[in-house]
């Protein structure tokens, strides 16, 4: 039984689904229609059963807080922090803005774009354990985010592609990404060099790019060109039930104008593996639709999530732990 705790009321949104026996999203509302349902008392509540709420994450993957009538940044931040878990600054290509302590815009880019599945930092050598977004204003039209069970598309990729799968992950993968100097909201890969390095000099920045685990070529119109890996296909962690997680950004980054994925040795990813593997990940896609005021927990070890084309205006915020 998902409900252990009379603080909370479990719930159902559009879209959710069984996977496995769990289910995804785990809709949390006020234990009552009529009870307060102001940030305060939620606050209370997660602090009264924070290593409940933490089992139910790993369990289910993904919690939605919907009904708590959670207004702004500075509420979203209180919630975060009820936690004690640890901040880790985002490092990627996504164009973000600092909003108020611990919260940041989710990805600027061109509401337009569909941004692909991923595990959030999933390269780098620290990545985030919990990616926590809040709604603060819903779109019109669109603009979901999808996220996937990353273990289901590992099953089904060893069925069709075992070979080529295990060559994959017991060699791994290299992949490279281009980045300009400066920020650019033109598109969802915009974010510079300077501010995802926190520095203009680029000694510091290719220390700095060095210690997160990546190799740097200087371009000659001052962009930085990144080269991460090998990195292996598939990760197992802890608490998860020894579950193959798809963790990689093969799809995403594949073919692509500023980045790569290729084999160990350089050469090209069969088009036909890339391709299915693009296929699956829809298939498996759970539909999440946002509500104003709603609070996604994610868990990042188990979870790919991505961003639908929306209708503006559409305002997300995040927020990364470890």
């Amino acid at each position: 039984m998902e409900h252990l705790t009379k603080d909370f009321k479990v719930g159902k949104c559009e879209g959710q689904k069984v996977v496995d026996g769990e289910t995804m999203p785990l809709v949390l509302q006020p234990p009552e229609p009529n009870s307060s349902n102001d940030v305060e008392s939620l606050v209370l509540a997660l602090k009264k059963n924070k290593d409940w709420f933490e089992q139910m994450l790993i369990k289910n993957s993904a919690v939605l807080l919907r009904g708590f009538n959670v207004q702004n940044a500075e509420e979203f931040n209180d919630i975060i922090e009820t936690f004690g878990w640890d901040d880790i600054r985002y490092v990627g290509p996504a164009p973000r803005t600092h909003v108020h302590k611990r919260v940041w815009t989710a990805n600027e880019g061109p509401l337009s774009e569909f941004i692909y599945y991923h595990h959030e930092m999933v390269l780098i050598k620290e990545y985030p354990k919990k990616l926590i977004l809040f709604c603060e204003t819903p779109p019109p039209e669109g603009g979901e985010t999808p996220f996937v069970p990353s273990f289901r598309v590992t099953e089904r990729m060893l069925k069709e592609f075992p070979e080529t799968v295990e060559e994959m992950d017991a060699n791994g993968l290299k992949y490279t990404f281009t980045a300009l100097s400066k920020n650019s909201t033109g598109s969802m890969r915009g974010r510079g060099w300077e501010d995802t390095f926190g520095t203009s000099d680029r000694a510091e920045a290719e220390k700095r790019a060095n210690a997160l685990g990546m190799d740097v070529e200087w371009l000659p119109n001052g962009a930085i060109k990144t080269i991460l890996g090998p990195r292996s296909l598939t990760k197992v962690f802890d608490g998860r039930k020894e579950r193959r997680m798809w963790f990689n950004t093969v799809v995403g980054m594949h073919g692509k104008e500023l980045s790569s994925a290729l084999m160990a040795d350089g050469t090209e990813i069969p088009a036909n593996v890339v391709n299915r593997c693009e296929q699956i990940i829809e298939e498996e896609s759970i539909q999440f639709k946002w509500e104003k005021g709603d609070v996604l927990f994610f868990d990042n070890l188990a979870l790919l999530h991505g961003r639908r084309p929306s209708l503006p205006p559409r305002r997300v915020l995040v927020a990364t732990c470890k």
